[in-house]
């Protein structure tokens, strides 16, 4: 996986919880922005450690509960890997899952759900359909495609 603030959590009491989550994330937005600026500075726009560190913001704004600041990111994030990396790059293939989840997370299940699908497939023929990333784009599609269940009342 792309994201990399994981770690952030493991040394905090009660870390699995959402609030603290989020808590952490919003206190580690501006070192991750002093990160990407410093990557684009140096290794310029284009590099795929500047992109990865784009993406990276992304995701602690997703984090922090701040999905608006997050999917601009993400899309620019994307564009600039389809376009540096290819589209069957791993990394373009996380960025393109974690935009549709960020739209998921907005509401916005008409942009997610194509995003997903083409991720989706493109996750089976190039990594295999028991490789991590395509189980979560597999996962995240069936969350918003699939119906509820419906319980019979005796």
């Amino acid at each position: 996986m792309i994201t990399i603030f994981a770690p952030l959590f493991e040394w905090v009491p009660g870390a699995d919880h959402p609030d603290t989550k989020a808590a952490r994330m919003a206190e580690a937005i501006p070192l991750y922005r002093g990160a990407l600026a410093d990557c684009e500075r140096v290794r310029g726009t284009d590099h795929p450690d500047t992109l990865r560190w784009r993406n990276n913001l992304a995701m602690a704004y997703r984090a922090a509960g701040r999905t608006a600041e997050a999917i601009p990111l993400l899309e620019r994030t994307l564009a600039d890997c389809e376009r540096v990396r290819g589209t069957d790059h791993p990394d373009t293939l996380i960025t393109r899952n974690n935009l549709a989840m960020a739209y998921r997370a907005a509401g916005r299940t008409a942009e997610a759900i194509p995003l997903l699908e083409r991720t989706l497939a493109d996750c089976e023929r190039v990594r295999g359909a028991d490789h991590p990333d395509t189980k979560a784009a597999r996962e995240g599609l069936a969350a918003l495609t699939s119906k509820p269940k419906r319980h019979r009342h005796i």
